[in-house]
């Protein structure tokens, strides 16, 4: 039987991740590929790494992640919020330095929606006086 030490919902523009903390060496999956073969860029895996961290648990858990919606670097950010989530699920003590550095914000910027009778959301159609 697998038990959940800390769940965590991490959401960015229209990216969910949903992040499973459990007791192990530290192997990280995402949507059941190791985290360097699903972000392929460096800058995306320090980024889901940060929480871990700076709370000292990198090689203490193993972190479980299905991850879907969005482009690459905004599934990238939910990761990092849902785990930053379920680290506070794991000790309360993390929850001062994790939201001083930003990572428990849910950063809320989504795309505008279009309007109608305009070619976007702002843009409007070519006006013509003749």
């Amino acid at each position: 039987m697998i038990k959940n030490l800390g769940i965590g919902t991490g959401r960015r523009k229209t990216a969910v991740a949903r992040v499973y903390v459990r007791d192990g060496d530290g192997k990280i999956v995402v949507n059941g590929e190791a985290l360097h073969r699903y972000f392929r860029q460096e800058e995306h895996v320090v980024m889901v790494h940060l929480p871990l961290l700076l709370t000292d648990q990198e090689h203490k858990v193993d972190i479980v992640i299905n991850v879907y919606g969005g482009g690459v670097h905004g599934q990238a950010e939910a990761c990092r919020h849902g785990l930053a989530r379920a680290l506070c699920q794991l000790d309360g003590g993390y929850y001062k330095n994790l939201r001083s550095k930003g990572y428990l914000t849910r950063d809320s910027r989504m795309v505008e929606r279009k309007k109608y009778g305009q070619a976007g959301a702002r843009r409007r159609f070519q006006f013509s006086k003749r």
